[in-house]
């Protein structure tokens, strides 16, 4: 009997070694299906049992009875293509030969798994419908890949799943509507796909979701009632097409992101009892009527922006704002009267935005009443429309006619007049950008702040040399304020009192007057809180000749209070900037680069963007200085001699000008360190920041005493996306700015709580 023991106990132990090396034999086969990844190197020399492995930041293996319960692996290969086709793409996916349909199999085959997480690795192909295989399952995560066409209805098959993210991939297709059968999901995130259709109404049936991220895809229709989803915490659609009124919304909602979709109606009046509710982004929708006055006195708010809709009326005097409430964007809507006293910025407790609406205020910039009632005649009347379509389709109609006298007419001119308008064409239709002039000298501002910054504003004043010599005493040394790239700076005191900034030029290339008048024109045009204006400028040897002009003068605001580098300099402690107000210049600055970027047709890169181009006026609002200076300067010569288009250009200034911006966040978290260091040294103490002791040793002192560790984290972050060495790693401006003022409000809101803590 001693020996059947023995025989018995010798089997199990065979038995459990033959499971374990059979696991090890899948894990093999897998990392040869994603083409030996860095990330799995450790299986080639290890001897040892691979469930006592210890966990990496980018591989973890766990096992139960030597049965694989958890694979994740993080890859490098992150997919940010714009125009990935679904064919392999070399150093970006795996290769053409990788077989997706084959991973999965093999992935079945581990039966006990319950967490799988393949992430930026570079897998391409459509996800194949045996995916339910894994009916183990708990986690999946396949996040960052090139994933494309349906996700698998069959998912719906995988009944524990708790946590389903497919973030970043290429998913083209609808939604399937039977993931209500995952009664156990808690976390359902598609972001960042190109899904279409509408949201699926049978997400509204999973009661155990907590967060549901549908942003940055292709999603239409409407958005349906979520109040049955009582344990939803966070809800994420940015950046749709829903263009339904807002729907009831759970109680327990702690964060709500709507913004850039269609959604239009009024707000209703169940968002002002979400008592859990700390932050709703409804900006950038068509929304209208009043905002609900309790919206602003939720006991929990603490992020709350309207901007950019169609709302309209006037807040009551008296709004109450909750004391938790950082952060507030009602800007660029139609709010008319007084700005509640809880609103003002007199106070450090709370950044508020209301630019562009039409209240009694001395803040920030605001539209006159004339302004809307102009609007509303334009939309009014469907009489007006009709009429129009009668004229243009009577215009259609007749210009066959008037083509035929048209050609008949010039057939009769003298062939010189007809050559001469050719030539003339030829020479204003070519400017040195590549840019059409009339493109230039029309260019169509897309912003309604712009569009009202350029009514009643002359197209470019003109100044003669006279007038700056006089306004600079004859450019003496003592209005010298210093020289750099683009050109010697001088102080000026024009004869209205006006103090200006002049910028004295010397062109590498001589410019027709009429070419050189058009880009300046451009540039005079671009307007916005946050830009130094061009008053003007001065074209020296004077307008009648027409060969061209070696020397320009720019006329500029004077922005009194020295530039951001200065501010950052501890040669200064009294004028250092604490952290809040740090943010509150970038924020300053994203926007106005936002604006240059989307603002404008065409677009304006190439910025310049250093801490010492950004000025501080008396206020300490920012406004940034050398912008569009490309379009005057030698770049676009350099741009023509290499035969590139202007297109691929601007891709390139583009990230340029987020990698420049990049450094200077970095130059405002670390301070003057930056100042004399090399790009190098600077990418390289990045990962300073990973730890608390490294960013004890390199972060700015008075942004480590005036900062909450959450904010700080904001910033290092989208910091870290912007100097990525790979140009298509890196965010939009948009991202950049919203990561911005995410990181404003959440500063202000630990600001708050410190400030009630120190009182109390």
């Amino acid at each position: 009997m001693g020996y059947f023991y023995l025989f018995l106990l010798v089997l199990f132990s065979w038995s459990c070694h033959g499971l374990q090396t059979y696991q090890t034999q899948l894990l093999l086969q897998i990392r040869k299906h994603l083409e030996y990844p860095s990330q799995l190197q450790i299986l080639d020399n290890y001897n040892g049992d691979l469930c006592n492995l210890s966990a990496m930041s980018n591989l973890t293996i766990s096992c139960q009875d030597n049965f694989v319960t958890e694979f994740k692996i993080r890859g490098d290969k992150v997919a940010n293509v714009s125009d990935f086709n679904g064919y392999a793409i070399p150093s970006k996916t795996l290769s053409k030969t990788f077989s997706i349909d084959s991973l999965v199999t093999t992935l079945t085959r581990l039966t006990s798994l319950k967490v799988l997480s393949l992430v930026s690795l570079g897998i391409w192909g459509p996800l194949p419908d045996k995916i339910h295989r894994l009916y183990s399952l708990e986690f999946l995560d396949l996040s960052s890949n090139f994933m494309f066409g349906s996700i698998p209805p069959q998912i719906s098959r995988m009944v524990k799943l708790q946590t389903l993210t497919l973030d970043g991939n290429y998913f083209n297709d609808t939604i399937p509507n039977t993931l209500d059968s995952l009664s156990n999901l808690s976390v359902l995130s598609f972001r960042g796909n190109r899904l279409k259709g509408q949201f699926p109404s049978s997400i509204c049936r999973i009661s155990s979701l907590t967060d549901v991220a549908m942003c940055h895809n292709k999603l239409s229709g409407k958005l349906p009632d979520l109040s049955s989803l009582t344990r939803l915490r966070v809800l994420d659609v940015r950046e749709n097409r829903l263009d339904s009124e807002l729907p009831v919304m759970p109680q327990g909602l702690v964060t709500a992101l709507l913004a850039k979709n269609l959604l239009s109606g009024e707000i209703p009046a169940q968002f002002g009892v979400l008592s859990h509710l700390q932050h709703l982004d409804l900006s950038f929708n068509q929304l209208s009527g009043t905002p609900p006055s309790a919206l602003f006195d939720l006991p929990s708010i603490s992020y709350l922006n309207l901007a950019s809709n169609v709302l309209s009326g006037s807040l009551p005097e008296h709004l109450t704002c909750g004391s938790k409430l950082g952060f507030v964007d009602i800007s660029n809507k139609k709010l008319v009267g007084d700005l509640p006293s809880c609103l003002d910025n007199k106070s450090d407790k709370r950044v508020v935005k209301y630019g562009g609406n039409c209240l009694s205020t001395d803040g920030q910039q605001q539209h006159q009443g004339l302004y809307f009632k102009e609007a509303n005649t334009r939309r009014s009347g469907r009489k007006t429309a009709v009429l129009v379509a009668i004229i243009v389709v009577s215009v259609l109609l007749l210009m066959p006619l008037a083509f035929g006298i048209l050609i008949l007419f010039q057939r009769c001119r003298p062939r010189r007049t007809f050559e001469t308008h050719i030539r003339q064409k030829v020479v204003q239709d070519n400017p040195t950008t590549g840019v059409s002039s009339e493109v230039l000298a029309n260019a169509r501002f897309i912003s309604e702040v712009a569009k009202l910054g350029t009514q009643g504003t002359p197209i470019c004043r003109l100044f003669s040399m006279e007038e700056l010599e006089e306004a600079t005493n004859n450019f003496d040394s003592s209005m010298f304020m210093g020289e750099r790239f683009t050109g010697k700076l001088y102080k000026g005191r024009l004869e209205s009192g006006t103090y200006v900034v002049i910028r004295s030029l010397t062109l590498q290339k001589k410019y027709s007057i009429q070419n050189l008048k058009v880009r300046l024109d451009f540039l005079s045009k671009l307007h916005h809180p946050h830009l130094v204006g061009l008053l003007g400028h001065c074209i020296a040897g004077g307008v009648q000749d027409d060969s061209g002009a070696s020397k320009v003068f720019l006329v500029y605001d004077y922005v009194p209070n020295g530039n951001y580098r200065m501010h950052l300099s501890e040669t200064c402690p009294e004028k250092v900037l604490k952290w809040s107000d740090r943010l509150a210049i970038l924020i300053d600055v994203a926007k106005a680069v936002h604006f240059l970027h989307t603002g404008v047709i065409p677009g304006v890169y190439n910025n310049r963007l250093k801490t010492n181009n950004i000025l501080l006026d008396e206020h300490r609002l920012a406004k940034l200085s050398d912008y569009g200076m490309f379009i005057i300067m030698e770049e676009n010569e350099k741009l023509e001699a290499k035969g590139e288009s202007l297109k691929s250009s601007q891709r390139k200034t583009l990230e340029d000008d987020v990698y420049n911006f990049g450094f200077i966040l970095l130059e405002s978290l670390v301070g003057p360190i930056v100042s004399g260091k090399g790009e190098t040294f600077l990418l390289n103490e990045m990962v300073s920041f990973g730890s608390q002791d490294g960013r004890k040793r390199i972060v700015d002192p008075t942004v480590l005493t005036t900062c909450s560790q959450e904010s700080l984290s904001i910033v290092v972050s989208i910091t870290g996306k912007c100097i990525c060495p790979e140009p298509s790693s890196r965010p939009s401006f948009e991202d950049v700015l919203w990561n911005l003022q995410y990181a404003a409000q959440v500063q202000a809101a630990a600001d708050a709580d410190q400030k009630s803590d120190s009182t109390s």
